[in-house]
């Protein structure tokens, strides 16, 4: 087991990432501030894993009650919430009730939002059992549901006590929605460290074949990134808006597209590949580095074109972005591989030339 720490004074915490850490409930059971607990997770992941962690907490003495919810980002809404709110007050949940997210970014997501609301906010920990939430959703304390108008618009900043990154769940999940996640590996890399970028050209197919080294390296350097950005800037005045490169174009797809239709990461690899036209269009990244870029897309199995959508419905979803700032698009744009920047000062007609060059 290796372990981080985000450190953010007296609620900082540990993410341990490793094989095995379901069998390890103490992990989980010495985080709780009463032996109770409510585990969240969903129609796909309870067959899975939900009895084992269930009853290893139970062997430890605390109660537990299970609440499953059905499964895919199309859920990720207001009545599903209620869901679990419906559940802790059925069994009488207490403040001292931890609700433990078993599942992907939509089980923590959403259970880390029903944790911030919850009688006023109730501790929670994060099992993710996704490759993207391992690397990116499960750490930083973002939570939140979808309006029909916009992705995340909704939500809190609320941090877990505790990530626990079970690398033996990526077993199980569907090759899909493991190149989902590599997309959230490459964002680090092309942000923040151009080694690291290289490394994944060079192991992108031991990763793929769920190789433990080089996951277990991927995830440690991922967490670590964020860790770092996330204890510098928790709420994202400054420079944990970096980590949305590519999510200001791949939140406009899932939101054009339907919920679900595209995958986060899916909508995340090609709005990157967007993200870097734009950045060549402005003269500050060359040919090759935006071609590297489309070519670790397609090497992790995931699309570097968009849907075609029309400009308008283009500009429509990237108006209702979190990183709008006085009706400007702000957009997360890269200087060189391994330096992202943020900038306003995007002329409308090289936008306009992204767009219907990704759309051709």
């Amino acid at each position: 087991m290796q372990t981080l720490t985000v450190a953010l004074g007296h609620r900082s915490y540990p993410i341990h990432i490793g094989a095995g850490l379901l069998d390890q409930p103490e992990l989980i059971a010495a985080h709780l501030p009463q032996p109770r607990a409510a585990i969240v997770t969903n129609t796909t992941v309870a067959p899975l894993y939900l009895a084992r962690l269930a009853a290893g907490l139970r062997a430890h003495g605390v109660d537990v009650v299970e609440i499953v919810l059905p499964d895919g980002e199309q859920w990720k809404d207001w009545a599903t919430l209620n869901q679990i709110f419906d559940s802790l007050l059925a069994h009488h949940c207490e403040r001292k009730t931890t609700l433990v997210a078993l599942g992907g970014g939509v089980v923590g997501d959403l259970t880390g939002f029903a944790a911030a609301c919850y009688l006023r906010g109730v501790p929670f920990i994060q099992v993710p059992t996704t490759l993207l939430a391992q690397v990116d959703s499960s750490v930083g304390g973002k939570t939140g549901i979808n309006h029909p108008m916009g992705k995340n618009m909704i939500g809190a900043f609320y941090q877990p006590r505790l990530v626990l990154a079970d690398t033996d769940t990526l077993h199980t999940l569907p090759a899909r929605e493991l190149s989902a996640g590599l997309a959230e590996v490459i964002k680090y890399g092309l942000i923040r460290d151009a080694g690291f970028f290289g490394w994944l050209e060079t192991n992108m197919e031991r990763l793929r074949a769920l190789d433990e080294q080089a996951l277990v390296h991927a995830i440690h350097h991922s967490c670590a990134v964020k860790a770092e950005i996330v204890a510098g800037d928790e709420r994202e005045s400054g420079m944990r808006a970096l980590l949305n490169l590519g999510h200001t174009f791949g939140h406009a797809i899932e939101s054009a597209m339907g919920y679900g239709n595209w995958l986060h990461g899916e909508a995340v690899a090609a709005g990157t590949v967007m993200a870097a036209r734009l950045s060549q269009r402005l003269g500050w990244i060359g040919e090759g580095d935006a071609a590297r870029i489309a070519a670790i897309m397609r090497s992790a199995g995931l699309p570097d074109r968009p849907p075609e959508l029309d400009v308008e419905v283009w500009m429509r979803g990237m108006q209702l972005d979190k990183k709008v700032e006085d009706g400007r698009i702000r957009f997360v744009l890269l200087r060189a591989i391994g330096e992202s920047c943020l900038s306003a000062d995007v002329p409308v007609e090289l936008l306009e030339r992204v767009l219907a060059d990704s759309a051709g």
